[in-house]
């Protein structure tokens, strides 16, 4: 059975971070702490590279075993790129970090937008 989507638009500003885990935790897919950290990276690096108060969709969604986590926003050419940060970066271990707990990741283009997904187990 396929569970809800789950769909939140919001502006990426540094105080929806803890927002969108606390909505998270509350959704029909929480709590998942794998999801909330693959959410929280994925909205801090819309904020780093493209700016606060950018608008972003947050879509969550379900099914066989598996929660796909997907974020879009207005920028189709400012692509994530999975990087080694040095031992004294202050930035740069997000995606790395969405990609040691998730199944795949990746990026769809658009052709005003991005999207942003990561695929999960289920908790």
């Amino acid at each position: 059975m396929q569970d809800p989507d789950f769909v939140l638009s919001l502006l990426a500003i540094p105080k929806a971070v803890p927002e969108l885990r606390r909505t998270l935790s509350e959704s029909p897919y929480g709590p998942h702490p794998d999801l909330q950290l693959c959410a929280s990276e994925l909205l801090s690096n819309v904020i780093l590279h493209l700016g606060e108060g950018t608008p972003v969709k947050v879509r969550v969604t379900g099914g066989a075993g598996r929660i796909r986590l997907a974020v879009t926003d207005p920028d189709p050419r400012a692509w994530p790129l999975l990087r080694r940060a040095g031992r004294d970066d202050e930035t740069g271990r997000g995606l790395a970090l969405l990609d040691a707990v998730s199944l795949r990741w990746g990026v769809e283009q658009g052709a005003d937008s991005k999207t942003v997904w990561c695929e999960l187990g289920e908790p």
